[in-house]
């Protein structure tokens, strides 16, 4: 017997009215800000607070802990969701639940107490500080060094492309530590503005321009030492298992935004005339929809796999999968968008160009689609083509 309260991509009842929800929500309360905050490259964090209910903020941590023991289908639904209003929002969103994730799992009570808490309340905005000038894909090759020296590590070292930078009160620094018990190894470190002094700059990107992307510089800059997340020389598993999380936000944001292309395509496909006809009649735009509709089902599929996958504790390889696909899915799903919409789709007054731009930006973040390539081979293969 078919279960009728099940739809085709399995979800129930509750995940679609929830979507339904979310979808309503995010047009009357996003929609109408983007332009400006595009062009004047700031995020609206007063309008996040409104998302605290939808479980946006750190709703797949347990219920003990402060969130509301979300599944990771569930979880999915709502990420796309936000992608598809708007990208700036998903990477957002995307930032605050690593971090939060990392120090819940990995943190002491008091700063589970100090950080996560507040940032469940939208009272704090965090950042995740990865890459640097020379580092990318490679996270083992972090420069940034942390010294220790007496009750205080000093930190030493540039960052780059740190999301929310510009913005943010606190985040996660990754930086290879020397102290009496580590030689080297990475560890992560909670660093707050108002407490270690460090200069941020803004970086002008092509991509989710609202987000305040920075560069850091460290000179000597001194951290608590009981800012140190977890055991020193741990930290390249931590952000890790941190960044396994990224890449599910990541490909369901990219399915998002890639629906929301097809919607609008198919919106003006019927509106729009040429030569006394709806250009939706013409063989060739109904090859571009039928083309963005396979891409944008086949990547909610393979998100949808991921979310199950972490769910049962398998994602080794299905997130990596899932943010492959769909990101590059994304941006030919925009790309066709940009045709469909000829002309008009050039114009900034009209969200299709914001969308080429942020879903081509969706194809490096959490691991280019290089690095994904190679990670899902040496699953497939048991050969390591980094070493």
């Amino acid at each position: 017997m078919v279960d009728s309260s099940v739809d085709v991509d399995g979800l129930d009842a509750d995940q679609r009215l929830l979507r339904d929800n979310i979808r309503r929500y995010l047009k009357e309360t996003f929609t109408p800000h983007i332009r400006q905050a595009e062009r004047d490259k700031h995020f609206p964090h007063e309008l996040m607070t409104g998302l605290i209910d939808f479980g946006y903020f750190g709703g797949v941590l347990p219920e003990a802990d402060g969130g509301l023991g979300l599944d990771y289908l569930t979880w999915a639904v709502m990420m796309e969701e936000a992608g598809y209003c708007w990208l700036s929002l998903r990477i957002l969103i995307n930032g605050l639940n690593i971090v939060s994730g990392i120090i819940n799992t990995y943190g002491t009570e008091e700063q589970k107490e100090r950080f996560v808490r507040p940032l469940l309340r939208n009272e704090r905005k965090p950042f995740v500080s990865i890459s640097e000038p020379d580092v990318g894909s490679n996270v083992a090759e972090v420069k940034t060094r942390a010294d220790k020296k007496g009750d205080r590590y000093v930190l030493n070292g540039s960052k780059l492309w740190v999301t929310n930078g510009m913005f943010a009160d606190f985040g996660i620094v990754v930086a290879r530590t020397y102290s009496e018990t580590c030689n080297g190894e990475l560890s992560l470190f909670l660093v707050e503005r108002d407490v270690t002094k460090y200069t941020a700059e803004p970086v002008d990107v092509m991509f989710t321009r609202s987000t305040g992307t920075a560069a850091f510089t460290f000179e000597n800059a001194e951290i608590p030492a009981a800012n140190l997340i977890g055991v020193e020389g741990q930290g390249l598993r931590q952000i890790l298992i941190g960044l396994n999380f990224g890449r599910l936000n990541v490909a369901m944001g990219a399915v998002g935004a890639a629906q929301c292309a097809l919607d609008l395509s198919v919106d003006y496909a019927l509106q729009r005339k040429q030569f006394g006809r709806q250009i939706g009649s013409f063989q060739l735009i109904q090859k571009h929809i039928v083309d963005m509709t396979m891409r944008v089902q086949a990547s909610r599929s393979l998100g949808y796999r991921a979310a199950r996958s972490m769910q049962n504790g398998t994602s080794r390889t299905e997130c990596s999968i899932a943010k492959l696909y769909a990101t590059e899915a994304a941006f030919e799903v925009s790309n066709l968008a940009l045709q469909v919409h000829g002309g008009i789709g050039y114009a900034t007054e009209y969200p299709i160009e914001r969308i080429f731009r942020d879903t081509r930006g969706g194809m490096i973040p959490e691991g280019t689609t290089e690095i994904q390539t190679l990670i899902i081979a040496r699953e497939i293969l048991g050969i390591n083509a980094l070493t």
